[in-house]
């Protein structure tokens, strides 16, 4: 029986619109993440609707995903929402403000309750839920791991199996990494880590490492940038720009895993979301590794949940959690893990031969869902995407050389304040 012919029996099936027409949804994707999943997204999205003939799902490739945000929050406001769509984990309190959403655990409990949501791993719901209500389901989710070049390691006289695990073996490592030619020029830096895009969440990273547990209260509505912790973390990312062994200035999030393939680093800081097209396109042995620690392993979770929103009739809700279902059922979440790197968002997928054969195929894929062990929600508040931006400028104004660690952390600190003061209760 094939693994399509097998899900087809046992879908349950949803009756048609009027006069027997299948309930049409609107699914939003952000496209942008790997311009070629988009052919797999298709693929998915076409297998579901043939084994499911009373839906009939519409994918609407929107951009990145802040695109998609704000493609979805115009539609919310126009009346006309989507049916689901994969948007920021940590868009959450954004989109309950909003009013935009729906909570899910009455479907859950409907799909197995307990026993469904012990099968995702628990640092994936960090970013999922509010208290005890559940408003999202993990799909494409993601750490950040320390790539590095074994061919790089072995020429520097390192052991090829042996990455950094700690902040100081990063600096050890990296200085023997760092090459330069007769006139002084890098020709390889020791190490990357993209100071534009998600500058918040690869700090966070280090601020986790540093000890501090969270950067937001559970409620959104208070954040945590001036601590001890963060200074260290920002201490340590200022320390690899001062010994020159990665650059100064500006090293952006979309271009660096193109660089590293390239030989320009010999180590990077990135999402196991760029694995798949790292190992497609590099011509040396390419390894993963937790982010090292400093006094402990961390990593926020990233990457993208599913959300079912308000404003749409019952029927096509219903019927957006059966694509929700479908999508994340450990099969989809076995191909489209071989597909894009993402991390599993189901401990199931385990069971099925074809993760397994990955796995065995690209053990660096193992890396992120070990981390999971080490990980911690993702930042989120209220006005989420103002918050992560005002952290990620003070941040860059520090690492371009344009501010101290204090005058950019006090400051980030304090205009957050202001923006989600208007959230705290009276």
């Amino acid at each position: 029986m094939s693994a399509l012919v097998g899900l087809a029996m046992l879908a349950p099936v949803l009756s048609s619109g009027p006069a027997g027409a299948a309930i049409a949804l609107k699914f939003y994707y952000p496209v942008a993440v790997s311009g070629p999943l988009a052919t797999v997204m298709n693929g998915m999205v076409g297998d579901f609707n043939r084994i499911h003939p009373g839906i009939q799902v519409t994918p609407v490739f929107a951009g990145d995903y802040y695109q998609v945000m704000t493609k979805a929050q115009t539609a919310v406001m126009g009346g006309d929402p989507p049916d689901v769509a994969v948007l920021l984990s940590s868009d959450l309190y954004t989109l309950l403000d909003m009013n935009a959403i729906i909570p899910l655990d009455g479907f859950i409990q409907g799909a197995g309750g307990d026993r469904f949501r012990r099968d995702v791993p628990e640092a994936l719901w960090a970013n999922s839920r509010i208290g005890n209500v559940t408003y999202s389901i993990p799909f494409q989710r993601s750490t950040i791991v320390l790539y590095y070049n074994q061919d790089a390691f072995q020429r520097a006289g390192l052991d090829p199996a042996t990455p950094p695990k700690t902040w100081a073996e990063v600096m050890q490592d990296a200085q023997k990494l760092t090459l330069r030619d007769a006139g002084g020029t890098v020709t390889q830096w020791g190490v990357g880590i993209p100071t534009s895009g998600l500058t918040y969440w690869l700090f966070q990273g280090f601020v986790a490492e540093a000890g501090q547990a969270r950067m937001a209260n559970p409620e959104g509505t208070e954040v945590y940038f001036n601590t001890p912790e963060a200074h260290a973390a920002l201490n340590f990312w200022l320390r690899l720009q001062a010994l020159k062994l990665e650059p100064q200035g500006i090293t952006t999030w979309e271009t660096l895993p193109t660089q590293f393939v390239a030989g320009q680093f010999a180590m990077i800081y990135h999402s196991t979301g760029s694995l798949t097209f790292i190992r497609a396109n590099a011509q040396f042995k390419v390894g993963t590794a937790f982010m090292p620690a400093d006094k402990r392993y961390g990593t926020p979770t990233g990457g993208g949940n599913l959300y079912i929103f308000k404003g749409i009739p019952p029927e096509r809700q219903r019927a957006a959690w059966e694509f929700v279902q479908w999508m994340t059922a450990p099969q989809q979440v076995a191909r489209w893990c071989e597909a894009s790197g993402y991390v599993a968002v189901r401990k199931s997928a385990l069971g099925v031969d074809l993760y397994r054969q990955y796995l065995d195929k690209v053990p660096q894929a193992r890396t992120a869902g070990d981390q999971l062990a080490y990980a911690q929600a993702e930042l989120a508040t209220h006005a989420s995407g103002q918050v992560q931006s005002i952290l990620s400028n003070d941040l860059q104004a520090v690492l371009t050389g344009r501010r101290t660690p204090d005058q950019a952390l006090q400051d980030a600190a304090q205009q957050s304040d202001r923006v989600l003061a208007p959230f705290r209760k009276k």
